[in-house]
């Protein structure tokens, strides 16, 4: 016969149900933590270096037919990655070109920090001028710029080392151009060294980076285009910035890429071998993030898409 300790028997049953209800608990605080963090990154993806031996690139955006553009400001060139994986030289010379992004109508907007403008190059390479002075005076150097659904495209002017020389505004703004493209107006006077700038789709929330602050600022877009309500988003500066579909914005800086969530809370950071200046959606299905850092163009699959 076997005898049963009761005492042993209920001792093992009681550590079995512990034992088991640490592993539920473990794998709920990690199916929480995954949602917390997004699930932005797809499953077993790496940052693939897709080409390097540039000079100094920035300003990747996504065209409609899924070929990427982005500038080599340092050799003065617009580069084309061409849905198919071929790379191809879209504009050059090209007035040491920086920030990047579409237009409305898919046209090219590019910030012409040589020419000290803002230009528009349509699907046939036509290109014409946007803006080009504030006031009777140059830009300084157009460096970034994101449009609006109501048309109007806000840029950011600070100057850096191109062109040479003192500066041709009293300050470095942040500006709007209004939606017929007639006038121009500072919105952003009193922030310095702006540079990343993106907003939401719906056309209510303005990012703003300062590099000279560390400093990422929202602001609410009225509905004259002007910015208010000024609050402090982030405890670190930026290059170029982009949004997903989920309103996370995405920010370039020491070490790599930062994430946050709406709220400002930092979900996900991809190290990047370089510091990256600039990143953006893309690819055939959207889902892959490209970012520009130094000499260097880099890849990562996601399993989001860009805001629009």
């Amino acid at each position: 016969m076997i005898r049963v300790n009761n005492m042993a028997f209920a001792l093992a049953a009681a550590m079995a149900v512990a034992g088991l209800a640490q592993t539920q608990a473990q794998a709920q605080d990690q199916t929480q933590d995954q949602t917390q963090r997004g699930g932005l990154i797809a499953d077993g993806a790496e940052l693939v270096e897709v080409r390097g031996g540039f000079g100094f690139l920035e300003g990747p955006v996504s065209d409609r037919s899924g070929d990427l553009h982005f500038t080599d400001i340092n050799n003065n060139r617009i580069w084309r990655l061409t849905a198919g994986g071929e790379f191809e030289i879209a504009v050059e010379p090209a007035n040491y070109p920086n920030g990047l992004t579409l237009d409305l109508d898919g046209s090219l907007l590019i910030c012409e920090q040589g020419a000290q403008r803002v230009t528009r190059m349509d699907a046939a390479g036509a290109v014409s001028v946007v803006a080009d002075s504030y006031n009777g005076a140059p830009f300084n150097s157009p460096n970034d710029l994101w449009v609006h659904p109501d048309g109007s495209i806000y840029f950011t002017d600070p100057r850096y080392r191109i062109p040479a020389g003192p500066l041709t505004q009293p300050g470095e703004y942040v500006y709007r151009i209004a939606p017929d493209r007639q006038s121009v107006e500072a919105v952003v006077t009193d922030i310095p060294k702006p540079n990343g700038i993106v907003g939401t789709e719906d056309g209510r929330t303005l990012y703003l980076a300062s590099t000279e602050n560390a400093k990422i600022y929202r602001f609410d877009i009225a509905a004259d285009g002007s910015l208010e309500n000024r609050a402090e988003f982030a405890d670190q500066g930026s290059d170029g910035m982009t949004l997903d579909e989920r309103g996370n914005v995405y920010l370039t800086w020491i070490g790599g890429v930062s994430i946050r969530n709406p709220e400002g809370g930092e979900i996900e950071f991809i190290e990047t071998p370089q510091m990256p200046a600039n990143v953006a959606f893309g690819g055939g299905d959207g889902r892959t993030l490209y970012v520009t850092a130094r000499t260097s163009l880099y890849s990562l699959r996601m399993n989001v898409v860009a805001s629009r």
